[in-house]
Formats: structure tokens, sequence, C-alpha cells
């Protein structure tokens, strides 16, 4: 039996070699703004979606490219749980602000890689990689 998957899609957004994150909540971790698709939505358009109701930016799901896709422990889900987190990277319009179930928005660096879910920390990891974050 496998085990259980929950599939998000989510936002990459660097600012000055930091990353947008949000907490929602109840969660003491944070996250990248996105989400689950509903029916008949591509990734790139639950991503899209999912940052507008997290923190008010607007995002062409048309302008959207692939970043990475992630697989790893659900957070705050049964054990067992994975989450394959479809990420992607492109602009965006406006200032974030916190909406909805999102109760903080910060920018972070690598270093601030304990505090995140992980499928975030392996994000920043790659981030890293990439040379976008400190």
């Amino acid at each position: 039996m496998t085990a259980p998957e929950v599939v998000a899609a989510a936002w990459v957004h660097v600012r000055d070699r930091r990353v947008l994150v949000v907490r929602a909540s109840g969660s003491d971790a944070f996250y990248l703004p996105g989400g689950k698709p509903e029916p008949g939505e591509t990734h790139a358009e639950a991503a899209a979606r999912e940052v507008r109701e997290e923190v008010g930016i607007h995002v062409d799901p048309a302008t959207l490219r692939l970043f990475t896709a992630i697989e790893a422990p659900a957070h705050n889900r049964p054990p067992g749980t994975r989450v394959r987190l479809i990420c992607f990277i492109g602009p965006g319009a406006g200032e974030p602000a916190v909406a909805n179930e999102i109760a903080e928005l910060a920018w972070f660096s690598s270093a601030e890689r304990p505090r995140c879910a992980p499928a975030i920390q392996r994000l920043l990891d790659e981030l890293v990689e990439a040379a976008l974050i400190d």
C-alpha cells in the first residue's frame, strides 16, 4: 500500500535574495503561498489562485514556469503522508499582505530553514544551489 499523497502548487517569489513564505493560522511552520488544485485547474492556475487568496498578489498563470517539484513528508498531516509540491516561478503584481487563513508572511533566507515545513526546507536548499537566496 502506498502512502497518502497531497499534491499542491505554489509560487516561488524571490526579492533581495529572500523568498516569500507564509504561515497559516494554527500552523507552526512556514510554507510557500499555494495550495491544492480544484477540479479542472492546472497546477499553474491553482498556484495563481491561491497566491491571490493568501497574499493578494495577482499572478498570471500563463507567465509561470516550473521551477521544481519536491516530494517530502507532509507537515501537519497523518504520519506517512507525503506532499508533492509543484513550484512555479514568475512575476507577480502588487505588495504581499496577509489574507484569509494566513496569519503571517515573511521573507526568508536559508538561515530560517528550521522554521519551514519539510518541503520548503528542500526548496530553500534548491534556491541556495541556484544562487537565488542566501
